[in-house]
């Protein structure tokens, strides 16, 4: 290599690798295309996260470079614990995993590019890696420690192809990664435990192999009545309720179109799946139904689901129109319909298709949904007392929407009877988590020791089911009021990466990240929130009010803060009164700020306490309280 402009230096390697996928492709070119591309997606967005650049990406793999060995270890886990959420419920033979390397060693730098054996090594760790598993070198295994909780399985020193030495090499014990080599080797392998929770782990794993065993040599199958469903969550159906999608009709005329019509239902099917509550019916199932004239009503009975999700397609050389309809399986009433509407090109198929399922995975199924609406609906014609557990995790998003106090008490004293109903309903302590934070936040309902149980409960949740979006969403709010900045960031990336379609999560992380002062990854965040569903409270815009804002664009911050039209929240108010004075309109400020003081009489002494609450920057606090100043609010000057 031409050593000019070529530097040297240290780096964390991080290789991954599809397994399997000419198999994917040979099978069906089209779902292994658009999987590989989405979980690539998934990656990059991780990579970034973690301080990462990605240096490489040859057709299914992909290499990124690190500054750290902690933070490429911590990527390689979230990836493949993101990758196994997004796996849940496909057909073993439809499944795409990866095999990930991560090397710390001296590499060549040119351009965008990275070479030498620190490379080489990370790619030979990859391949001698399990699907879903990670492999990393002596050198990271040193770097890494005890600072991350994780077991490690010594592999010894490994002979490595091209490579002079050999590599002391370990397996990273992820679930999958775990489980398919222990299924290959006997158990006589040194475990070691960097975390605090040894024997524990030790444990689990010992018991874990007996149970491997006792399966591969039982002589009787095992009855029905040894496993508990209700007390297993893998097993546990969810808790809400059951849709079918049942496959878009191809109205194109050409038989050749089919593909996009199949593809767009597997990826509406793949996104509902990431929704906790909700039971999907696999494609297996709906798929018989193809191209039959079918009763709903009867549908629905035959498959036990109360809504069903039924299109088309037509597409001509340059536009294409999908229709999407859900219907109430149990009356055979519409409850939403909408039509798409693009313009096609050669290039920008794919992306249509990904847009559309995304919009309408979200419209139905997303907090603020059609199906959790309907659901709500229905639950306040009851007596709280009689309310499911389901039930009341549908009170918790009637409060996100309205933000009272009187919702923000029902809902809290319906989910408080629900958790000493089921202590391990997970969306339901994750919810409850919410609410506590909210008693301190917002101030509803306040109580002792409000943000202390928050975080109690949402650890509980987190501990209990890691790739539960709600769980690790009440982690990140609760980690934000508590201003631990450092633990708000990974919980919330994780939230979002669990689901990034559904958009009560992202305009969640969005308006809090915004706050924190990380303005342009908020304000994103919001807005593909904002288009991905239109049925979502006005609280959304606050976080491009204060975009807008912090910049002097205040008719623009005028415009987002009419948006959010939620009378009996103070910051419709206060937005409305900074945004007017600063635009010199006084009399609409003053307004504004009597309608403030009618609905929080001691704003102006509180006012300073609120924002910082919100971890707004210092100069962006001074800057809307002399918002309020002008607005003819008598704020005073801050004594701490």
């Amino acid at each position: 290599m031409d050593s000019e402009g070529v530097e040297r230096r240290l780096a964390a390697i991080l290789s991954a690798d599809a397994v399997g996928y000419s198999r994917l492709m040979a099978r069906d070119e089209v779902a292994a295309l658009r999987t590989l591309t989405a979980y690539l997606d998934e990656m990059r967005l991780l990579i970034g996260q973690h301080r990462g650049r990605e240096v490489g990406s040859a057709g299914d793999s992909l290499l990124a470079e690190f500054p750290s060995a902690l933070e490429a270890t911590r990527c390689a886990v979230e990836i493949q614990r993101v990758l196994r959420a997004r796996n849940t419920g496909v057909p073993s033979d439809r499944k795409m995993e990866f095999r990930i390397g991560v090397h710390m060693g001296d590499v060549m730098v040119k351009g965008e590019q990275i070479y030498g054996d620190g490379v080489n090594i990370a790619a030979r760790l990859e391949g001698l890696t399990d699907p879903g598993g990670i492999s990393i070198s002596g050198e990271v295994h040193g770097q890494v420690g005890n600072k991350l909780d994780l077991a490690y399985e010594d592999l010894g020193e490994q002979s490595l192809k091209n490579i002079p030495q050999p590599v002391r090499v370990y397996s990273v014990q992820t679930d999958t990664a775990a489980a398919a080599r222990r299924a290959k080797r006997p158990p006589t392998h040194r475990i070691r435990r960097t975390g605090p929770v040894a024997a524990a782990v030790a444990l689990a794993i010992g018991l874990a192999s007996a149970g491997l065993w006792q399966l591969t040599h039982q002589s009787e199958p095992q009855t029905a009545a040894s496993v508990d469903v209700e007390d297993d969550r893998v097993l546990a159906l969810p808790r809400g309720p059951a849709i079918a999608v049942l496959p878009f009709t191809n109205m194109s005329g050409d038989p050749d179109q089919e593909y996009f019509a199949d593809g767009l239902t597997e990826d509406i099917l793949t996104g509902l799946s990431r929704f906790s509550q909700l039971r999907v019916i696999g494609r297996n199932t709906t798929f018989r139904y193809k191209g039959q004239a079918l009763d709903i009503r009867e549908l629905g009975r035959e498959l036990d689901v109360r809504y069903v999700l039924e299109g088309s397609v037509r597409r001509s050389a340059t536009e294409i129109r999908v229709t999407a309809q859900l219907v109430d399986a149990s009356s055979d009433t519409q409850l939403w319909a909408e039509t798409y509407d693009r313009e096609l090109t050669a290039s920008n198929l794919f992306a249509i298709q990904d847009d559309i399922s995304e919009r309408v995975v979200a419209t139905i199924a997303d907090a603020f949904g059609i199906i959790a609406r309907t659901g709500l609906a229905e639950a306040r014609t009851s007596e709280t007392e009689s309310l499911s557990a389901y039930e009341c995790v549908l009170r918790a998003y009637a409060y996100t929407a309205l933000h009272t106090a009187a919702a923000h008490l029902q809902a809290r004293g319906c989910l408080e009877r629900a958790v000493t109903e089921d202590p391990d309903y997970v969306d339901a302590l994750a919810q409850l988590a919410y609410l506590y934070r909210e008693e301190f936040h917002h101030g509803f309902n306040p109580r002792a020791g409000s943000l202390d149980r928050a975080l109690a409960l949402a650890r509980r949740a987190v501990e209990l089911d890691p790739t539960n979006q709600a769980a690790q969403l009440a982690l990140a709010q609760v980690h934000w009021s508590r201003r631990e900045l450092d633990g708000f960031f990974p919980a919330a990336d994780r939230a979002v990466a669990l689901n990034p379609n559904e958009a009560k999560t992202l305009a969640s992380v969005g308006l809090s990240t915004t706050l924190a002062g990380r303005w342009d990854r908020g304000a994103a965040l919001i807005r593909k929130a904002i288009a991905l569903n239109p049925y979502h409270p006005g609280w959304y815009y606050l976080a491009l009010f204060h975009d807008h804002y912090r910049k002097g664009q205040y008719q623009e911050a005028l415009d987002e803060a009419q948006k959010i039209n939620m009378p009996e929240l103070w910051e419709t108010s206060s937005t409305l009164a900074q945004a007017y004075a600063q635009l010199g309109r006084r009399e609409q400020a003053q307004a504004a700020v009597a309608q403030l003081l009618k609905l929080y009489p001691d704003f102006a002494v509180s006012a300073w306490r609120e924002f910082r609450k919100r971890n707004l920057p210092e100069a962006e606090i001074a800057h809307l309280l002399d918002g309020l100043r002008k607005a003819g609010l008598p704020v005073p000057e801050p004594t701490s």
